[in-house]
């Protein structure tokens, strides 16, 4: 009965349902909210849907190779196997878990959120968004600051583009905002069309590079004399392993391969399971795939790089620069092959700034306005394009352009990631392993599992850490974001908790179900009551009837709040009695006292409303109101309802309200 029930719940319309009234508006809300946008998505086989996040993965070849070299010189090729390692035996098994735990494709930062509760949870997730905004932006800016030196260094265009590499880089960024301002619906077939030729590309330029290395023994010799430089392999490994945190960045698309899940095709069986295990091994296969890929390129570049590039190249300004291959392919195998390579190269740049601004288009509509921590507007396509158009041109021009000063920043959002959704396996598995009714060898397995991420989670946060010393400047980036996007919620969360904050209304039994239909529609006095019992109501019947001329029943109201007051919204329960004439409604679930009585009282449309006023500290009271949901709530609810009616004007007659003090 109870379902049959919420037929009789008229829903109540919130702002974000008033169309806009301005020709601006309306193009700037166009299409639709990005969450309902998402709700239906058509799904590939995962070998297609590979490429979605290989554009974003396999493009950090552009960069990763100079900036390999930067850092570890003849150490290079040590340091990325290094790196293969720790990505083959440590972010693969995390991620493949959390492919089976957050098939949705939330990632690591829903796995997280799930595990905590309360507004820990909450400022926990901000705080990984703020990480995860800097590596998707600094996933743009650097892509298409890397895009842009890839242009001005090509032998053709030199001449036309000069040193304008700041120029260039916010001319992609703008053409990236236009093209999803527009509306990017494509994103496979493109992503396919870009990354497939690039990785061809990449191997006929490292063929080349190898034969060239095996032409010329006296290659290896001076890579060699250049390795004893460093002592022993146990010294050169130690060395490497404390050289490899900067390479991180040659990590970064393991979070794009578990969001694209919704996109990955499971299998006919998996409409009837709750959990889809067919797109989990699908997506599974994806991650493994991207990651075999990506190791093997890694270190045949690291390689031929080493051993081609002299040092006065790939130094900092030389022209090899930020574009290790380029270099390469220009020199071995001519300016037209060259070109093509830089060509195809801008292009899976620039389409990783579409995958990373297709992933915070994702992101940030699935947590901040449920949090109520942003405005509606953020959970709309363009005007949130437009927002981070503007970040991205402001970091843009801090970092003038420059693709190893992004590095930093870049590393530290990847590798906080990464760090996170080691935790969040470790902690899950560990809470799987004490679970009560499982087979003792399967807790055995779990927790060896689980220690085993602990230790995955050990080398992530060294790495975080050296990192972190290494290139403060990425945490200082980091940190601004966090800072911003708390700062952002915070207020959002202050502006909207006036809104009415109920998503759904249920009876608890058919009485209540009756009762409520014979008090609904001008036939009864509203009044809230702090406590609910029978001397407390017989009280403040009395002082109404005393101060007030007041025909007709009184409906008393109660409303008692959930534990957990961090939710934005929430579902509430109504019980509905009798008692000498008079209505009793108790409301449970609530997450908020003023905004559940507004939402009930339009519900009702009693004749009038009796508020209460405490008189304590304003401020105080609004701290409450805020964090607790508590606070004054006479006033409160008066301000609720005034609100409410300005932008749902109506012929009705309002209720009339009254404000008493306590």
């Amino acid at each position: 009965m109870e379902k049959a029930a919420l037929s009789l719940i008229p829903e109540l319309p919130v702002r974000r349902t008033a169309p806009p009234r301005s020709a601006l508006g309306r193009w700037l809300f166009h299409g639709g909210r990005l969450e309902e946008s998402h709700a239906h998505h058509h799904t590939h086989p995962w070998y297609v849907v590979l490429w979605l996040t290989g554009v974003d993965y396999f493009s950090t070849l552009g960069y990763q190779p100079g900036i390999a070299l930067i850092a570890a010189g003849a150490l290079s090729p040590v340091s990325t196997a290094i790196l293969v390692a720790v990505t083959l035996l440590g972010a693969l098994p995390v991620y493949a878990q959390v492919a089976y735990r957050s098939y949705a494709g939330q990632g690591s930062i829903a796995m997280l959120e799930n595990l905590l509760s309360g507004w820990s949870a909450k400022i926990f997730v901000l705080i990984l968004l703020g990480f995860a905004a800097t590596d998707f932006v600094i996933t743009m800016t650097l892509s298409a600051a890397d895009a842009a030196q890839h242009a001005i260094e090509n032998p053709y265009l030199h001449p036309y583009l000069g040193e304008a590499r700041l120029s260039i880089t916010i001319f992609l960024l703008a053409l990236l905002a236009a093209v999803f301002l527009k509306g990017f619906a494509e994103a496979i077939g493109l992503a396919a069309a870009v990354a497939i030729p690039y990785i061809l590309l990449n191997l006929v330029v490292l063929a080349r590079g190898l034969h060239e290395v095996i032409q010329r023994p006296e290659l290896w010799s001076r890579w060699q004399s250049s390795l004893t430089l460093h002592g022993d392999w146990t010294a050169l490994l130690l060395v490497s392993a404390i050289i490899f945190p900067k390479l991180a960045l040659g990590m970064s698309g393991f979070e794009t391969g578990v969001s694209v899940m919704p996109l990955v095709e499971g299998g006919d069986s998996d409409r009837f399971r709750e959990r889809p295990l067919g797109r989990i091994r699908a997506a599974r296969k994806l991650l493994a795939a991207a990651a075999g890929i990506m190791s093997v390129m890694l270190i045949l570049s690291s390689l031929v790089t080493a051993l081609l590039i002299p040092e006065e190249a790939y130094k900092i300004g030389g022209p090899a620069s930020g574009r290790a291959i380029a270099y390469l392919a220009h020199h071995m195998l001519g300016n037209v092959f060259g070109t093509i390579y830089d060509i195809s190269t801008i292009l899976i740049l620039w389409f990783a700034g579409a995958s990373a601004m297709a992933g915070l288009l994702n992101l940030v509509p699935r947590y901040l306005p449920r949090f109520g921590m942003a405005p509606i507007w953020v959970s709309y396509s363009r005007p949130l394009v437009l927002l981070l158009f503007a970040i991205d041109v402001i970091v843009t021009v801090v970092f003038d352009a420059n693709v190893e000063a992004q590095g930093g920043a870049y590393a530290t959002g990847v590798l906080v990631l990464m760090l996170s959704a080691a935790v969040a396996v470790a902690l899950a598995l560990w809470r799987e392993a004490r679970t009560e009714g499982a087979k003792l060898s399967d807790r055995a397995r779990t927790a060896g599992l689980s220690l085993y991420f602990w230790l995955i989670t050990g080398v992530f946060a060294f790495t975080l850490v050296d990192n972190v010393i290494e290139r403060p400047d990425g945490v200082i980036i980091a940190s601004v974001f966090i800072l911003l996007v708390i700062g952002f919620s915070a207020v959002s969360r202050a502006f909207r908790s006036l809104e009415l904050r109920v998503s759904e209304v249920t009876f608890a039994d058919q009485p209540s179900i009756e009762l409520w239909k014979s008090l609904v529609g001008k036939k009864a006095h509203l009044v809230p009551l702090r406590t609910n019992n029978a001397e407390e109501r017989a009280a403040k019947l009395a002082e109404i009837r005393k101060h007030y001329c007041v025909e007709g029943p009184i409906a008393f109201i109660h409303v008692k709040l959930l534990d957990n007051r961090s939710e934005f919204l929430s579902p509430i329960q109504v019980h509905v009695s009798k008692e000498d004439g008079n209505f009793v409604i108790e409301v449970s679930g609530a997450i908020a006292i003023a905004n559940t009585i507004a939402y009930v009282s339009e519900l009702i449309d009693p004749i009038s409303i009796f508020l209460g006023l405490t008189r304590q500290n304003f401020m105080t009271q609004s701290l409450k109101y805020i964090l607790w949901g508590e606070g004054e709530t006479g006033l409160l609810v008066y301000t609720i309802l005034l609100r409410y009616w300005e932008w749902t004007p109506e012929e009705d007659i309002r209720p009339l309200i009254f404000l008493m003090s306590e």
